[in-house]
This record gives C-alpha cells, structure tokens and sequence, in this order.
C-alpha cells in the first residue's frame, strides 16, 4: 500500500518546509509514504525548499490557478504515481501531521472512501465568534443538500480512496472542500468525519478575504454543485412554487368574480397567467437539465475508465523498463 501525502501551496516558503519535516514517514498499512508538493505559482521559491527539504514530487502550475485547480492537479498527479490512498493538507502547518493516522483509519479498514478532518468548528479559538457561526451554517447546509452528516464542511485536511480520488471531479475555481462532499453525497461515497486537532495559526486565510466575499463564493458553489447534481429536484421545487402563486393569484380573482367584484382585480389573473406559464417553463427546463445530468453521468463514467487504461498504460511502461532495466 503506498500513501501520498499532497500539499496544495502558494508562496509558502517560510513554512513549507516546517511543514514538510512533521509529516510522518512510516504508518501502520502502508509500506511506503511519499510527499508532493503542487506550486500554484509560487514566486517566492516554495518549490525549491520543499525539493531540498525532500519531497519526491513537485507538480508545478503554469501559474497562479487556485486551491481548486491545485487539489484536483495533486489528485490527479497523485494517482498517476500509483497512491492507493491519498491525503490532502494545508502547506501553512495549520494541521496536526500526527493526525494523518486518524484520516487514513477508516479507509484501510474498509468503512470510508473519503475521511474529513473535523476541527471542532463551533469552539475553535483561533476562528471569531462570526466565522465560527458562518462555519457551523455552511456546514449545517453543505450536510442538507449532500445528505452527509457533515461538523466541519471546509476542512481540507481529508484522505481520499484510490477510487474516491479517481471520481472526483473539481470544477468549481473557488475552492474544493464543498463542492466534493455534494459531489460525494451524489455519488452515493462514503465519507466519514474524525476529530483532529489543529497548529497555532501562522498567517490569516487567503480563502476567507472578507465574510461578504466568502459568503458570496461560497453560496455560490454551493447552490451550483447541487443544481448540477439534483437539477429536477431544485426546478421543481422552483416551478411549483410559481404555479402555487399563479394557484393563489387565479383563485383570487375566481373569487371576485363570482361575487361579482371581478372587474377590479384583473392584474391578478394577468400576473396569474403569466406565472403558470413561467412555471411551466421552469418544470421543462428541469426536464431538460435532468436529461443533461443523465449525460454527464455518461462522461463520468466515460472520464473514469480513461483514467484507468492510462493508468495502466503507465504501469505497464514501468514494468517494460524495469525488465529492460
């Protein structure tokens, strides 16, 4: 069993190798443990610390991508190099390394495909009494629209499966951590939640500029993950809303006229049909966009298995020079 431990980072170079030294490098299951570092266009020479500090892969970006494209690049280059788990963290040292372990756990013995370090969110001393009410809401909504119980939905402290690894797929330029417990919820993975414990912290979030901003980014993939995922659900819910206001609005005019005051309520039946066939149009478009989520299953699935027959194209060049050899 082989475990890679990936590390996302952006001019991390006075931390990247204090980091890097509290990784572990042996664990109970796993015969061997690498390291790699993904430079999201470093400038201020990350890479070549965490090289001389001796991690084995360095993935570069052409520049500066994001956390999103940085995670899914690692996933990717992690599988690629034969990681059968995989274990994501942050270059800043904000995680306790010894807490790997306890990520990996439920993986080797079967019971997750995906294991989420819990911070303990709601008590963090290191988070303002804002940002930890604003954690504990986007956790509470992250866990009704995935299905997933979920304490701590932006940790990116997270071990992966081979195969979790391989069906996840980050589209959002934000940030991953929400956007692959939907995904996961969707896909019917399965994902559990460890208690683990956290560094001091040693520079403010470059993901959280402002509460406005996060908020907004957030809200924002959260309602497009799951608009993807559960299309006919979320218009559904949207067209029956309009057509109950065109119910209402209809009725009500229906009951003036009987009375013989209809005369002076004609806007309700003209906003009444116009919200009818606003809602019908919303009911089509979820009939639609769910026949595209039935292709985009399709791609998925087309997607995986292109990832397998290059994996093992790749193998099976290693193993060619390695006879040769």
């Amino acid at each position: 069993m082989k475990l890679i431990i990936q590390i996302p980072c952006h001019n991390e170079a006075q931390v990247i190798a204090q980091t890097i030294k509290s990784l572990p490098i042996s664990l109970d299951g796993f015969d061997l443990i690498e390291y790699m570092v993904i430079d999201d266009g470093s400038s201020d020479g990350t890479a070549e610390i965490a090289k001389s500090a001796g991690v084995r892969y360095i993935v570069k970006l052409p520049g500066h991508m994001g956390l999103a494209a940085a995670f899914k690049t690692g996933l990717d280059a992690c599988i690629k190099n034969g990681a059968d788990v995989i274990v994501n963290t942050d270059a800043d040292n904000q995680y306790l390394a010894e807490d790997i372990k306890l990520l990996v756990e439920p993986i080797l013995e079967g019971r997750a495909q995906i294991v989420v370090g819990d911070r303990g969110v709601a008590t963090l001393e290191t988070f303002s009494p804002s940002k930890r009410l604003l954690q504990r809401m986007g956790s509470w909504v992250v866990a009704k629209f995935s299905g997933i119980e979920i304490p701590d939905a932006t940790s990116g402290f997270r071990a992966l499966s081979r195969e979790a690894a391989l069906r996840t797929i980050v589209l959002n330029e934000y940030s991953y951590t929400l956007e692959t417990l939907i995904q996961a919820g969707a896909n019917k993975m399965s994902v559990e939640y460890v208690k683990i414990r956290t560094n001091p912290q040693t520079r403010p979030s470059r993901l959280i500029r402002s509460i406005p901003h996060y908020l907004a980014n957030s809200s924002t993939t959260i309602v497009r993950s799951y608009t993807m995922y559960r299309p006919l659900r979320v218009f559904s819910i949207l067209g029956g809303v309009l057509l109950l206001g065109g119910f209402i609005l209809g009725g009500r005019f229906l009951y003036y006229y009987l009375t013989g005051q209809g005369s002076g309520h004609i806007q309700s039946i003209v906003l009444a049909s116009v919200l009818f066939i606003v809602g019908f149009q919303v009911l089509l478009i979820g009939l639609v966009a769910d026949l595209i989520g039935f292709n985009r299953k399709i791609l998925e699935e087309v997607l995986y298995r292109i990832k397998l027959v290059e994996i093992e194209d790749s193998t099976q060049k290693k193993d060619d020079i390695d006879i040769h050899n």
